[in-house]
């Protein structure tokens, strides 16, 4: 492994670096919560799905409802201002690794519980693919299925109308998970691809094939590890990098709360080229900066109500988070807009807030840990590494 230094306020702070591809070392975010995927092998991908816990560090779950204290749908609109807004039936696609046998049926329970419509694949509303478009899916693993369930249930909550499509790697390596984006890009239909996985910084020389695709809205989480510097592919200049929040109802004029969740990751690149788009946002960074925006993810405050599976056969109500929440809101929202930047003219989704920064609300207050550039890990007003610029507001800001 390569040894980075870095001065991080008065100190010397020593970075471990990984190899492009290896995941960093998990970091407990503060509030209380469970790492659901299995801490990965060298060169595979870490889902980025946590799920609350009580004191006690036991999973929050509610065999006969949704626990009282998970966002539903209606809450969830209603804080980003997407009640009421329609996509026309475009399509979202989520990238993960491994099988989930019963995908279908248990989101079938979630959007039945809130009176959302039926998304099945009779119906043409749900498709579960395998990376390279089959239907031959690959061998279950039930921390990534919890991850796809949250991935799922959150593109119900903010757009019911979208199309899901899910594509299931045959590991979570990142030539496995990037053929699954690049098979995605190529579905018809299909305006926005959630990535809710991701690993050390590394360039786009390398891995950007897979995620290169101007006209659809591909998104990626930042992590949730706090501030440890870039993570990829939220660190390629071709994604939008979705940082996450703190969200919490109040009795102001917008009705929630949102603060920096302590978890999110955030940071600069050194192998990607800076976004055109945010050359005005005084980043600090060199290189690509990390986020773009945010939306919900801390697992406690805002965590997302999940009918998720605790094996192969039986599944149960939980509350999740992690920027794996914020990754699929935010492509979700894009779904929306409909606006998701133009193949024909080679533009990015990713630009797009750049140029709408003030349809945002921007997240002042919080932070991810400690940085040597304060707008890295601490909120501000306008651009900060650890929500972007801001959060939805409806859909004008995307």
């Amino acid at each position: 492994m390569k040894k980075i230094f870095a001065l991080a306020g008065s100190g010397l702070l020593m970075l471990t670096a990984l190899v492009a591809g290896s995941a960093p070392a998990q970091a407990a975010p503060s509030s209380r919560s469970i790492q659901v995927c299995a801490t990965p092998k060298h060169g595979d991908a870490a889902c980025t799905a946590r799920q609350a816990a009580d004191p006690s560090g036991r999973p929050i779950t509610n065999a006969a409802a949704p626990p009282a204290t998970a966002l539903t749908p209606a809450q969830l609109k209603s804080a980003y201002k997407l009640t009421g807004l329609s996509s026309g039936g475009r399509t979202v696609a989520i990238v993960d690794a491994y099988g989930y046998p019963n995908l279908e049926r248990d989101l079938g329970v979630y959007r039945a519980q809130f009176g959302l419509p039926a998304c099945t694949t009779a119906n043409g509303c749900l498709k579960i693919l395998n990376q390279t478009g089959g239907t031959k899916l690959p061998r279950a693993n039930t921390g990534w299925a919890q991850e796809q369930a949250l991935d799922v249930d959150a593109v119900s909550a903010a757009c019911p109308d979208c199309k899901i499509v899910v594509l299931q790697a045959t590991s979570a390596s990142f030539g496995n998970l990037g053929t699954a984006v690049q098979t995605a890009a190529g579905l018809p239909g299909v305006v926005a691809i959630s990535n809710s996985y991701g690993g050390s910084d590394a360039s786009d020389s390398t891995y950007g094939k897979y995620y290169n695709f101007p006209g659809i809205a591909v998104t990626a989480s930042a992590g949730d590890n706090g501030y440890q510097g870039a993570s990829y592919p939220a660190s390629s200049s071709y994604v939008v990098a979705v940082g996450g929040t703190s969200l919490s109802a109040a009795s102001n004029t917008r009705g929630w709360n949102e603060t920096v969740w302590s978890g999110t990751g955030s940071g600069c690149s050194s192998l990607n080229a800076a976004l055109t788009a945010a050359s005005a946002s005084d980043t600090g960074c060199a290189g690509r900066a990390m986020n773009d925006v945010a939306a919900a993810s801390d697992p406690n405050t805002g965590g997302l109500a999940v009918y998720y599976p605790t094996s192969n056969s039986s599944s149960t109500w939980g509350q999740f988070g992690g920027t794996s929440e914020a990754s699929p809101i935010i492509a979700s929202v894009y779904a929306l807009s409909g606006n998701t930047g133009s193949a024909a003219t080679g533009s990015y989704a990713n630009a797009i807030p750049y140029a709408h920064a003030g349809s945002l609300f921007d997240v002042t207050t919080g932070s991810n840990g400690t940085c040597p550039t304060t707008q890295w890990c601490n909120a501000r007003a306008g651009w900060d590494g650890t929500t972007g610029l801001g959060t939805p507001n409806g859909v004008a800001g995307f």
